[in-house]
């Protein structure tokens, strides 16, 4: 037939054609990974305006899923929907309940310790704020102030009301900086201690204070750069360490009575006990012997209040000159059995020297048969370790005036400096080279976080801060300029021998033992930003995620921060669990690219209280 084709001239047709339709595919897909890998940035809304369940966008969060499949969005939808927990639950402290603790014996204060509940028992709802919640005060007028709405508790009010702890102004509390032993204030009191050992030449960094009330004197060292971890129990004082964390001041719940505290051994530069009622002189001087092992090689103990200066005080204090005697005397003996050296007492102040090393108390065991030298492997244990009748032996030196476990550098130099347990090389896998390396790395990581998230450098968004996996303390560390305080964390899921809460320590650092599987020994609302480092990792065959997250909202302030960082596959399960807490969040990329594993997830709690009308819409 005329014009028609032959054979071979279809093929070519059909071949020009497949290679046009090829071409404009690749075409087509090199524009989408084009578009796809188009620079994007990032960055959190973390300011201080209250925000309603209503808002579910924000113009400063980029919720777009720029590196994910076309069925991403099933995948970041909400698991579940978290409903509020009942307004009564508002400080609900899970391992130090009330009701629960009824249960346990009362000998030695034990049912003030940490009672869990059990697995089928942990609540799976959110903790409300109160009615009327605010912003805490920016530091430093909050170590002052705190709003009535966020501790709504008179009770301290009433019965310290002589003693100057806590005042009532309208809506607001104050805190003169009275205590039981310095109604002239806690900035006097420390300037009387100052008189009789120096906490100005930077020797003292560290400090703890036994049975805190409001934390007044940790408040008031902070402005002569000495960090404080205060504590005490939940009792009849209502809200003592509430009140402490409000003013911005580091606190936990705790009481000395048979567990060792959540500190390691040689942790402390001074401890303090200011009338804080713990019976020193009993049960053959136990809770003495644990504030030893806390105190490090020439560390100090300040004791003010019953029984020191009892001549004067006996009358007031409703009680016998004999009783008083007898007291001062056993503790004055305990303190010599633990080789101590009384240095000053003045007035109502009593100050004690733990040696530098213990080649003399070890020649004295010949003499003083009691406490005998601990024959327990790890000092550091102290997660539900019982304490024991002995004397945490210091690490061995070559000469009597060694310090025992290497010289501390002076702060602010000691921050930097390679800390004596890593040079001794008492952390596994961890020298001189990788400590510094560290550093370096957390710089490098503050760095990008206040990039994508602004907020992080701006002075009063931030001060109460929780490490949740701390390790070297890095993060802390690199935070240092900022106007805030950081409790660093070594999950005790973490192995013994990478045990490093000593070494954050030895840096000038404070921080605590927990076990993530359980809750935290701190009020609801207790911090404004959280940090977790691979703890998701480190814990994701151990229990269960949605717990550990619940318990992040509930020690979360409303409009509060949060920054995880860990395998982008955890963090896509984190991010479908958190959709459904009342929590913004996004996921970006880690600071050295996308092509990194690692993800970062930044998340805001909203601002919702017990008051607030939609909370059924929401759940």
């Amino acid at each position: 037939m005329a014009g028609a084709a032959k054979p071979h001239q279809k093929r070519m047709i059909n071949l020009t054609t497949l290679t046009l339709v090829a071409m404009l595919c690749s075409a087509s897909y090199l524009a989408g990974v084009w578009q796809q890998n188009g620079k994007t940035s990032a960055s959190i809304a973390c300011d201080n305006a209250p925000l309603t369940n209503s808002q579910v966008t924000s113009p400063h969060l980029d919720f777009t899923a720029h590196h994910a499949a076309d069925n991403s969005a099933a995948l970041s939808q909400p698991t579940h929907y978290y409903s509020p927990c009942s307004a009564d639950l508002s400080e609900y402290t899970p391992c130090e309940d009330v009701r629960r603790s009824l249960k346990f014996q009362r000998d030695r204060l034990i049912y003030r310790e940490r009672h869990c509940p059990e697995k089928g028992e942990i609540l799976k709802c959110l903790i409300p704020a109160p009615k009327g919640y605010r912003t805490p005060f920016p530091w430093p007028a909050s170590r002052e102030l705190a709003w009535f709405a966020n501790v709504p508790h008179k009770e301290l009010t009433v019965e310290k009301a002589v003693q100057n702890w806590i005042q009532v102004e309208g809506e607001k509390f104050r805190f003169p900086g009275g205590g039981t032993m310095f109604p002239n204030g806690a900035d006097a009191y420390i300037d009387d201690i100052d008189r009789l050992i120096s906490l100005s030449d930077g020797s003292i960094r560290t400090a703890i204070d036994t049975g805190c009330g409001v934390a007044s004197w940790g408040a008031f060292l902070l402005s002569r750069n000495i960090l404080a971890a205060s504590f005490a129990p939940r009792d009849s004082h209502e809200a003592q360490v509430q009140f402490a964390l409000e003013r911005g001041v580091p606190a936990l719940i705790g009481v000395l009575a048979s567990n060792r505290l959540p500190y390691p051994a040689r942790a402390f530069d001074m401890a303090h006990c200011s009338r804080c009622l713990i019976p020193w002189h009993q049960y053959d001087g136990l809770y003495l012997i644990e504030i030893d092992r806390i105190l490090r090689p020439g560390g100090y103990w300040i004791l003010s209040g019953p029984p020191i200066n009892w001549k004067r005080h006996w009358k007031g204090w409703q009680r016998t000159q004999e009783d008083l005697n007898e007291e001062q005397n056993s503790i004055e003996s305990v303190a010599r059995s633990l080789c101590w050296n009384k240095i000053k007492e003045k007035d109502d102040i009593a100050i004690w020297q733990k040696p530098a090393n213990h080649v003399h108390c070890k020649v004295n065991r010949k003499i003083i048969k009691t406490p005998p030298f601990c024959s327990t492997p790890n000092p550091d244990s102290a997660w539900y370790t019982k304490m024991e009748p002995c004397i945490t032996p210091l690490p061995d030196v070559t000469g009597t005036n060694e310090i025992a476990g290497g010289e501390l550098k002076k702060w602010p130099e000691r921050l930097t400096a390679v800390p004596p347990r890593i040079e001794s090389g008492s952390v596994n896998g961890v020298n001189a080279d990788s400590f510094l390396q560290d550093t370096e790395l957390w710089r490098k990581r503050i760095g990008h976080y206040k990039m994508v998230i602004p907020q992080l450098g701006q002075q009063g968004r931030y001060r109460n801060v929780l490490d949740m996996n701390a390790k070297l303390g890095g993060f802390a560390a690199a935070l240092i300029e900022e106007p805030l305080w950081v409790m660093n964390v070594v999950p005790t899921a973490a192995n013994a021998d990478a045990d490093a809460l000593g070494v954050v320590y030895e840096r000038g650092l404070i921080g605590t033992y927990q076990d993530w599987c359980e809750a935290m020994s701190t009020y609801p609302r207790t911090y404004d930003l959280l940090h977790a480092d691979s703890l998701f990792t480190l814990y994701k065959e151990r229990c269960e995620m949605e717990n550990i997250l619940l318990e992040m909202d509930r020690i979360l302030r409303p409009e509060g921060t949060v920054i995880i960082r860990d395998d982008v596959d955890l963090v896509v399960r984190i991010k479908s669990i958190t959709d459904g807490m009342r929590w913004k969040s996004q996921i970006v990329d880690h600071e050295d690219g996308p092509l990194q594993r690692e993800k970062l997830l930044l998340a805001v709690k909203t601002y919702w209280t017990i008051d607030d009308k939609s909370q059924e819409e929401s759940s």
